[in-house]
């Protein structure tokens, strides 16, 4: 039997961070700056890394700076070009490979990681895949 290859990888980022309070109180745990970047996007680096094309944020209403922080933003974009900042233009142009695909998952409850897990099933389907905490 063949084995398939593992394409989608599972990031549970629904939680409140309580154990970083008061500095998860309005930043979520995921996105507090390790040197110069997000903890989220070193996790991310290592999944790209390993051969990952689909990133599935299991997440909550609350979090969308997770979103933010990898999708596209066209007005940041414009003004680093106006202000001919290339090589920061670059840096934020370049923070995921164009094959990336990432979807965004809001788990209504935080039911615990089993729960969150399965909140990604619509996505992976029966398809292998990794969690990453």
């Amino acid at each position: 039997m063949k084995s398939k290859k593992i394409k989608s990888a599972i990031f549970p980022v629904a939680g409140m961070g309580t154990r970083f309070f008061p500095a998860t109180k309005a930043s979520p745990k995921e996105m507090l700056p390790i040197i110069d970047k997000p903890l989220i996007q070193y996790a991310v680096e290592e999944a790209v890394d390993a051969g990952i094309e689909n990133l599935i944020f299991i997440t909550s209403s609350d979090k969308m700076s997770i979103k933010n922080h990898f999708d596209k933003s066209h007005k940041i974009e414009v003004e680093l070009e106006k202000r001919n900042k290339i090589k920061e233009l670059e840096l934020i142009k370049n923070i995921l490979p164009k094959n990336i695909n990432c979807n965004y998952i809001i788990q209504a409850q935080t039911l615990g990681l089993g729960h969150a897990v399965l909140c990604a099933k619509s996505v992976v389907g029966d398809n292998p895949f990794s969690v990453i905490l």
